[in-house]
């Protein structure tokens, strides 16, 4: 299969996920993951009407979307990799939604950056739902806490939560536990899912999923 018939079949799962799952059609977003593929790779996923799209570096998508955005305007670019703070003007200037916001500091430089910039992105906190040690996000325990602090303190209005559970374990539990957790937060988004899992992720109320391999490929 080519590129579109590859995303028209993780489409296709997609609704057929939400349908055995009894939720409405059209209730999950497909976040396109388009890290390390080039722009002329990119552009016939855009031809095909996909319009939302992930990647993990921020240096990587300066070097592309600035000029597929040009091209397609209506593109949503969301940050699906670690942030570091001396690349938070370019992230908040370039991407439409932040999903890793996983630290304090990090969220003060990105409530820093809307300031100066008058540019609010919308923002999810990554949760590390594993405990993971080599993996970023804020624990399971701190995440309404942390919620509270960037709403109160810091002025930025959380959007949702996002998890990338443990590659080893069944990602079932960590999806139930971001679910719970985004209850308690007072947040209705979740991302969570990838190209292995996406279906059991909308079964626990994934609101997007972030599919990469199963569209564009192996890299």
């Amino acid at each position: 299969m080519d590129v579109q018939e590859r995303l028209q079949e993780v489409k296709t799962r997609i609704e057929t996920a939400e349908r055995q799952a009894g939720r409405e059609a059209g209730a999950v977003t497909l976040v396109a993951v388009s890290k390390t593929f080039e722009a002329d790779a990119i552009r016939p996923v855009i031809a095909a009407g996909q319009r939302v799209f992930g990647e993990n570096r921020v240096q990587e998508a300066q070097g592309k979307w600035p000029g597929l955005k040009a091209e397609t305007p209506e593109i949503e670019l969301h940050l699906i990799g670690p942030l570091q703070s001396n690349k938070t003007a370019d992230a908040v200037a370039l991407f439409d939604v932040i999903e890793t916001v996983d630290r304090e500091k990090i969220a003060r430089a990105i409530a820093e950056e809307m300031g100066r910039q008058g540019r609010r992105p919308r923002l999810y906190i990554q949760v590390n739902t594993g405990l993971e040690p080599q993996k970023a996000g804020i624990a399971p325990d701190d995440v309404v806490a942390f919620a509270g602090l960037c709403r109160d303190e810091l002025g930025l209005d959380i959007e949702g939560l996002m998890c990338i559970p443990p590659a080893e374990e069944n990602p079932g539990p960590h999806f139930a536990l971001l679910a719970m957790l985004a209850v308690e937060c007072g947040v209705e988004r979740l991302s969570m899912g990838m190209s292995g899992d996406f279906e059991a992720a909308i079964a626990f109320g994934a609101t997007s999923v972030r599919v990469g391999s199963a569209i564009f490929g192996t890299r």
